[in-house]
């Protein structure tokens, strides 16, 4: 299918870890010389409280079945359907207005280290939600599965967005950094008027993912997340602790590297929080220095790289970007002279930027054009990343 030079309006879908529900993003894409993208609507759908517990617990070993599993991916394929149809009528759009789909689905788990099965030793990834129900409901031709394909040529399967955010927001006169503070933090560098090849791409560690756990444990699930950061305004960083923290070996791990829930999800955090009780930290504190972990993770990455790769802009999405207290932390932690500042600065929502990318990993999928990008994921070559069901 060639789409080249046109506008076509496509849907990105996009559940990340944090599983607050599916982002469904109407863009308009206008490709000439350059990628153009216009947010035409963007909507968030929540996951209710028993399909994010079925979520949760396909998530975990001792708790996943086969049959629940299948069930899931079914299920959540019409759910997301659904959210897209929602999408396109709340966008004043009609089905027949709509291009494709494309859906990032929802990562129930990420393997990239190769761990045993049997006498081999595999690296893996399964995102659900399958892209057939979607394409069947909707009348719409879908696109997903995207990182099995990058980690079938020695890739980690992620991150994905680096690609997207090179076509984008590159500059010739100074570097910028690309940071989304969804569940888990990530970070793309730009150096100044770099090639592809000089990109860099990874995730630093924790986001929002174990402060939302202690804030629902804090609140006695009153809130799901710490908004405007004011839980952790109340408290101070425990210094001791964080310290502490601060040793886990990711973090000393050098890139491409890549992480998720199954490193810092629901068990890690219950460990964090069993911890916190027996050094007796204060409720407040708690939240404060997982706040300070997030910061320091993500700013210490930055400011490793400012002078190598020119760095002058911090641009931020997803939902920590919307955590003042946060931005306020990340900001202190680096030089007064680099700017830090949300993505909707140039116009892009912060919460719609990962759904608008993959409508873009989408839109070249259908074009039959590479999407990943090997500095970032490790692969060995570029290839066309997602499965068509038309």
């Amino acid at each position: 299918m060639d789409l080249d030079h046109q506008s076509v309006y496509a849907v990105g879908l996009m559940s990340g870890t944090s599983l607050d529900g599916v982002d469904a993003a109407i863009v308009k894409i206008t490709e000439t010389d350059t990628f153009d993208m216009q947010l035409i609507h963007f909507e968030t759908v929540p996951y209710d409280t028993t399909l994010k517990k079925i979520i949760l617990e396909q998530c975990n070993p001792e708790t996943s079945s086969v049959d629940q599993l299948s069930s899931l991916n079914m299920h959540l394929g019409y759910v997301f359907a659904e959210t897209a149809l929602r999408a396109i009528d709340h966008a004043g759009l009609k089905q027949d207005d709509i291009e494709f789909i494309s859906s990032h689905g929802q990562t129930l788990h990420h393997q990239p280290v190769p761990v045993p099965l049997g006498n081999v030793e595999v690296s893996s990834t399964l995102q659900v939600g399958d892209i057939s129900v979607i394409a069947g409901l909707t009348g719409i031709t879908t696109i997903g599965d995207f990182r099995t394909r990058d980690m079938a040529v020695g890739g980690q399967g992620a991150p994905l967005v680096p690609y997207a955010d090179y076509l984008l927001f590159k500059k010739e006169t100074y570097g910028r950094v690309l940071a989304n503070i969804g569940g888990i933090s990530n970070i793309t560098v730009l150096p100044k008027n770099c090639t592809e090849t000089e990109v860099l791409a990874y995730d630093t560690g924790p986001g929002n993912m174990i402060i939302d756990y202690f804030t629902e444990r804090v609140t006695k699930g009153k809130q799901a997340y710490d908004k405007n950061g004011l839980l952790a305004k109340q408290g101070k960083v425990h210094d001791q602790w964080l310290k502490s923290l601060l040793e886990h070996p990711y973090f000393i791990k050098r890139p491409p590297k890549s992480t998720g829930r199954e490193m810092f999800g629901v068990d890690f955090a219950k460990h964090l929080w069993n911890e916190a009780n027996t050094m007796s930290i204060d409720h407040y504190d708690r939240l404060a220095t997982l706040t300070e972990l997030t910061a320091v993770t993500l700013a210490a990455e930055i400011e490793r790289l400012i002078k190598k790769a020119n760095i002058e802009e911090v641009l931020i999405s997803g939902g920590g970007r919307y955590n003042p207290t946060l931005m306020a932390r990340i900001k202190s932690r680096l030089p007064a002279d680099v700017i830090v500042d949300g993505i909707d600065k140039y116009g892009m929502s912060a919460d719609a930027k990962e759904a608008m990318i993959f409508a873009l990993l989408g839109y070249q999928c259908l074009n039959k054009r590479p999407n990943n990008l090997p500095a970032a994921t490790g692969a060995q070559k570029h290839v066309v990343m997602g499965k068509i069901a038309w």
